[in-house]
């Protein structure tokens, strides 16, 4: 599994954007998806889940500013990300649950950057 993140840039605060990833190769595997974000010099830190079935969970620093859905005939996971602040700014991952095959996956990462 290939899992292909992009949507970051610069924003300032207060304002949107919205990250996307893509799953390729044996997908029919994969179970959950998750956004994790890394900000410099701190550890990695899960930002929303969702399940198969479309559950969503959310990061208590997020919750209520941003969206996490999937499209699953595009194999893809989107976080919509409302509000933003200085302090989202990370890389943000993609990472993808295969409960069948025991791992997971994860992207490449893509940068986001908050100006206050």
């Amino acid at each position: 599994v290939q899992l292909q993140a992009s949507g970051g840039g610069l924003v300032e605060a207060g304002g949107s954007l919205t990250l996307s990833c893509v799953a390729s190769g044996s997908v029919s595997s994969i179970n959950g998806m998750n956004w994790y974000r890394q900000a410099s010099g701190q550890q990695r830190e899960l930002v929303a889940g969702i399940t198969s079935g479309g559950v969503p969970t959310y990061g208590g620093s997020v919750k209520g500013r941003f969206l996490i859905s999937r499209d699953n005939s595009k194999n893809t996971v989107y976080l919509q990300m409302n509000v933003l602040k200085p302090e989202d700014t990370a890389v943000y991952y993609c990472n993808a649950i295969d409960i069948p095959n025991r791992r997971d996956y994860w992207g490449q990462g893509t940068l986001v950057t908050v100006s206050s």
